[in-house]
């Protein structure tokens, strides 16, 4: 269990900051915002994963998941969005609304900094 922002951030940059390509990962979380799951959905390149929104969504479903945080990684260590992060966070953010299952951040985590797409005013 991930009690602060602070345990979040520190979960995911131990998990992810160092790793060589991208992998695209979504904590599922209950109604009390608890872990149900922390699945690898994609793994990619050095710059790139693939991500589909739509197993995404089924995964949350079979899990009975009611929100999701996304995290993904960009080896280059700049943890800038890119258009396509925007836009692919855009479309799995509206989904996942559609079913009512709340997207409460996506973390781009580099090897020093992790940017918030909650605290940027993106999501």
């Amino acid at each position: 269990m991930l009690a602060s922002w602070d345990d979040l951030v520190i979960y995911c940059r131990t998990k992810m900051a160092e790793n060589e390509v991208e992998e695209f990962n979504v904590l599922f979380l209950d109604k009390q915002n608890r872990i149900i799951a922390d699945e690898m959905m994609g793994r990619g390149t050095v710059d790139h994963t693939p991500v589909y929104s739509r197993e995404v969504l089924k995964r949350a479903l079979a899990l009975n998941a009611t929100a999701l945080i996304i995290a993904h990684n960009h080896p280059s260590g700049d943890p800038s969005p890119s258009k396509a992060d925007i836009e692919m966070t855009y479309k799995l953010r509206d989904l996942a609304q559609s079913f009512n299952i709340a997207p409460h951040d996506h973390l781009i985590i580099a090897r020093g900094e992790v940017l918030s797409f909650k605290s940027q005013g993106l999501l």
